[in-house]
């Protein structure tokens, strides 16, 4: 594979083919050795939206996680920002330039593969409408940066607020990755419950604070 100067320029392919096709076909034709910023390129967007299935499962249970939230949704946020813009995210370069073996990556590639074979009989292409065109996938890519986002707000001592957006994080990276309709109206409903319970909890807050105020006052 070939070097680019700068990762912001280099595009990704279109994700037709499943993951687990892409998995095997990288694992197939690996070189003795390849960068990070390489590997990127050559798994595209469905590489860094497996990487953000990954990021989202500490998450799913109702118990918050203050701090790594704030990490792994800003990650989020940075893979959102990829798909929508259709680049490789920007990474520090001394990760972007960190050499990986074929003998290491080849077998975790495979293995990914055989995974993601079984996703494949749960989520499949349907609502199409919902998944394909540049423009429709741009504003996936953006609602997965909302719900990035959402993870990263200061509710962490909260329950459920982390689990929501971390779900629909996860639902929209399995809906742009198997063209699944469902699983993105799915990120959709869990965008807007978590900013529905957001939205009551600031209310019920700022209601409190008035009336400790008011108390005190009187």
């Amino acid at each position: 594979m070939s070097t680019t100067p700068s990762s912001s320029s280099a595009r990704f392919s279109d994700t037709q083919v499943q993951l687990s096709t892409t998995l095997r076909a990288l694992a197939a034709r690996l070189p003795e050795s390849l960068t990070v910023r390489e590997l990127m390129q050559a798994c595209g967007e469905q590489g860094l939206l497996l990487f953000c299935c990954i990021l989202t499962f500490p998450f799913l249970l109702p118990v918050s996680i203050p701090g790594v939230s704030t990490v792994f949704g800003a990650l989020i946020v940075l893979i959102g920002v990829g798909v929508t813009l259709n680049r490789v995210p920007w990474l520090p370069r001394k990760l972007q330039e960190k050499m990986l073996s074929r003998a290491s990556l080849q077998p975790a590639l495979e293995k990914g593969a055989d995974v993601f074979t079984k996703v494949d009989r749960l989520s499949k292409p349907r609502l199409l409408a919902l998944t394909h065109g540049a423009s429709t996938n741009r504003f996936n890519g953006f609602m997965l940066f909302v719900a990035g986002v959402l993870l990263m707000m200061p509710f962490g001592f909260v329950p459920f607020s982390n689990t929501l957006p971390a779900l629909a994080a996860l639902f929209f990276a399995i809906g742009i990755l198997q063209r699944d309709g469902y699983a993105i109206l799915l990120g959709h409903g869990m965008t807007l419950g978590t900013i529905v319970y957001f939205g009551a909890l600031i209310f019920g807050a700022v209601q409190g604070g008035r009336s400790l105020a008011s108390l005190m006052g009187g």
